[in-house]
């Protein structure tokens, strides 16, 4: 007997406020003969509420905590009661969402008197979206005669009835999985659920340490969630249900002509990810890469869409350029100085002091003269990041060798990628043509060594400008083919 196909869906926040679409989409899988392992995100807009609360309770602003639980309570009740109609199954369902519930407001009641939120208290605070929709889909599957278990990631709200199935490093509210241990104990906790015919309805976004303190895995980390359990559960596929048809050429909201990308590379993706496109969170890539799993983004909201299709790079790509992107609120941190030239160990020093206030780096950017080199970081991070980097190196500034360390925060970053850029003469040169033509003014540029993206800065002002200049070339470039529907002789190829 040939061994079933296994899948693992993700559906993020906007896909979950449509449960009874999310809901037909797992049961035609399971109608299909799939083994489907669903991971779920917290209902859109729920973990900012949570921040908004937990804050507010450190401020000591009762009230507003208060009113915020209050209306996360309303909120997932009025869901469930309107969702599901059996009263014996209604009841249970809300005792749990109650009592989860009240487990977060005594959460925010011991920050209120402690007057401050840990990294760990944050952690387990947030952890309560996923844990609260999960239930209610579970429920839902079950009214629809599929059988369907809600499970925590953390390993529930008794840590010692339970391991984590998400074992993960302390780092709170970033954390890291545990390979060895997540992929045992998913094995062991999933795959028997399969087996008998139970859809498994796992809380994306948050994972355990081995003690039982919760963790998060970063804001958007449903998506590595899910890429996560592929990867540990031997998946023949991850989909990623979204509100977007899928991969799209440019941001829609800077260029109506966004065309839907119907396959992509991991190493396309992956650039885009990272440098702004937001259908995938950055570190999604990594794990089905490392297990050769094709993935696929599709739009629940129209779930007939083929979506876009993301596999191993396995020829050369038949164009250069496939799409650019942009990230806004970013600030660049210029030092510069001539009695910088010659000195080691300058740019490394700078990189240190920033990396030491928590500040992630962007985009790097250095002069062949080596009298002056810039990086990019987040908007929030910029003066934070220019004032360690002026602590740095006090002394070359009073003697004179670095004479500025600049903050410009009205810049943005734009991104065009391309794995074809590789193989192309001229594509870089063909960018700036088209950027001076429609005379934007490119203040830094920076080409990673794998040649799949070029990366430069304009002023804020000019980014929608830009975009849709360099979007009529990949437009020209691509034509029809860069946005063709791929067949199963293509899929197999690539494969």
């Amino acid at each position: 007997m040939a061994e079933m196909r296994r899948v693992t869906m993700k559906f993020g926040g906007t896909s979950m406020m449509e449960m009874p679409t999310i809901a037909q989409i797992l049961q035609e899988a399971r109608a299909s003969g799939e083994q489907v392992i669903a991971v779920v995100s917290a209902l859109a807009g729920v973990t900012d509420a949570l921040e908004r609360s937990l804050a507010a309770a450190a401020k000591g602003e009762r009230w507003l905590y208060l009113t915020e639980c209050g209306r996360l309570r309303d909120r997932h009740l009025e869901l469930a009661q309107s969702l599901i109609t059996d009263a014996e199954s209604l009841e249970p369902l809300l005792l749990e969402l109650n009592e989860r519930c009240d487990a977060y407001l005594q959460i925010c009641d011991a920050v209120h008197i402690l007057g401050e939120a840990t990294p760990r208290i944050q952690a387990s605070a947030i952890s309560y979206g996923e844990r609260l929709s999960a239930p209610i889909l579970a429920a839902l599957l079950c009214q629809n005669g599929w059988r369907a278990r809600a499970i925590s990631t953390n390993g529930g709200d008794d840590p010692t009835s339970q391991a984590p199935l998400i074992q993960t490093d302390g780092e709170y509210l970033n954390a890291n999985p545990l390979w060895s241990s997540t992929e045992s104990q998913l094995k062991k906790t999933v795959l028997p659920l399969l087996e008998e015919g139970i859809t498994p309805i796992l809380t994306g976004f948050i994972g355990a340490t081995a003690a039982g303190h919760t963790t998060t895995l970063g804001r958007g980390g449903s998506d590595f969630s899910a890429a996560i359990v592929a990867r540990c559960c031997n998946c023949q596929e991850l989909i990623v249900w979204t509100d977007v048809d899928g991969v799209m050429s440019v941001d829609p909201r800077l260029d109506d002509r966004a065309q839907l990308l119907e396959m992509i590379s991991y190493s396309e993706v992956s650039q885009l990810a990272y440098l702004g496109a937001r259908v995938l969170h950055p570190r999604t890539v990594q794990p089905v890469v490392e297990a050769n799993i094709p993935t696929r983004v599709c739009n629940t909201f129209r779930p007939e869409g083929r979506g876009t299709l993301i596999l191993p790079e396995s020829e050369p790509p038949k164009t250069a350029i496939r799409a650019v992107t942009s990230i806004v609120h970013v600030a660049m941190v210029t030092v510069s100085g001539r009695g910088m030239q010659g000195v080691p160990g300058i740019v490394g020093r700078a990189f240190l002091a920033a990396a030491k206030t928590g500040t992630s780096i962007l985009m790097i950017s250095q002069s062949s003269s080596e009298q002056n080199f810039c990086f990019l970081v987040n908007e929030e991070s910029g003066d934070r990041a220019k004032r360690a980097v002026e602590a740095e190196f006090a002394a070359e500034m009073a003697r004179g060798d670095v004479e500025h360390v600049q903050l410009d925060d009205d810049v943005a970053i734009v991104t065009v990628v391309g794995a074809g850029m590789q193989h192309t003469p001229g594509v870089a040169g063909q960018i700036f043509t088209v950027l001076g033509q429609a005379r934007i003014n490119v203040l830094s540029i920076s080409q990673g060594s794998s040649e799949c993206s070029i990366s430069f800065v304009v002023k804020e002002g000019e980014l929608a400008r830009a975009v849709r200049a360099i979007h009529d070339l990949v437009l020209a470039v691509n034509g029809r083919e860069g946005t063709r529907t791929p067949d199963l002789t293509d899929v197999n190829r690539a494969l």
